[in-house]
């Protein structure tokens, strides 16, 4: 099972470049067995043309290192989402330009249509911004502290919204898997593109009958698209 889900996460991590999402090293996925407690994950700045299965890092959820290289420098986030939204499978991270220009921006990514819709149900949040001390302190571990805080408080459900944007840093994404986490990525991605071009021309929030119309069609328990 473990070496499955190196494999897993390996092409997870190849889908970012196939999807255009990451240059050189940046950006990283992981993947979790629940069972076991083991998380997978892609290891610090080695570039994706030689990442291999036998490269990834292999650790516990205390950030224990089992097996592998040294892990992304962003392991602490991705274990603390884990920790706290306990039924995701795998957690993605990217620098993309459109979702990273609203993270600087410290803007949300508003519902503007039925694609956003299609894909989050609300507002894709931005995180508030690190206190110094938490930047200083463990910086890595309080930026999954400060998403999890801002799902808690502003009462937002981490499965109807499987993306953030980090202040002044940029995405992460989830799923219930690593593929499902990158395919979050691209989608989050361009649900951004859309919402630059929309706040240019003035666009204003689609109705809520509408964004749940389109949210419930291809979600929850009386989801009724494609052939499931």
């Amino acid at each position: 099972m473990l070496e499955e889900l190196k494999n897993q996460v390996l092409e997870a991590n190849l889908r970012l470049v196939e999807y255009g999402l990451v240059l050189f090293t940046w950006g990283n996925v992981s993947g979790i067995d629940r069972e076991k407690g083991l998380v997978v994950i892609k290891p610090s700045g080695v570039d994706y043309s030689v990442l291999k299965a036998q490269d990834l890092s292999v650790l516990d959820l205390e950030g224990n290192l089992i097996e592998g290289l040294k892990p992304s420098s962003d392991t602490p986030t991705h274990l603390e989402l884990y920790r706290r939204f306990p039924e995701i499978g795998g957690v993605a991270h990217t620098h993309s330009t459109c979702a990273v220009a609203f993270a600087q921006a410290a803007k949300g990514i508003k519902p503007y249509g039925t694609t956003h819709a299609d894909f989050a149900f609300g507002e894709i949040p931005c995180t508030r911004d690190l206190t110094q001390a938490e930047i200083n302190g463990e910086y890595e571990l309080n930026t999954g502290k400060v998403i999890a805080e801002r799902f808690e408080t502003g009462g937002i459900d981490y499965n109807a919204v499987p993306a953030v944007l980090v202040h002044s840093h940029g995405p992460f994404t989830w799923g219930k898997d690593c593929y499902d986490a990158a395919k979050n990525s691209a989608i989050l991605e361009e649900v951004a593109v859309m919402a630059l071009m929309s706040e240019t021309l003035g666009a204003s929030e689609a109705s809520k009958a509408i964004q749940s119309k389109h949210y419930f069609r291809k979600h929850g328990a009386n989801a009724y698209y494609g052939q499931g």
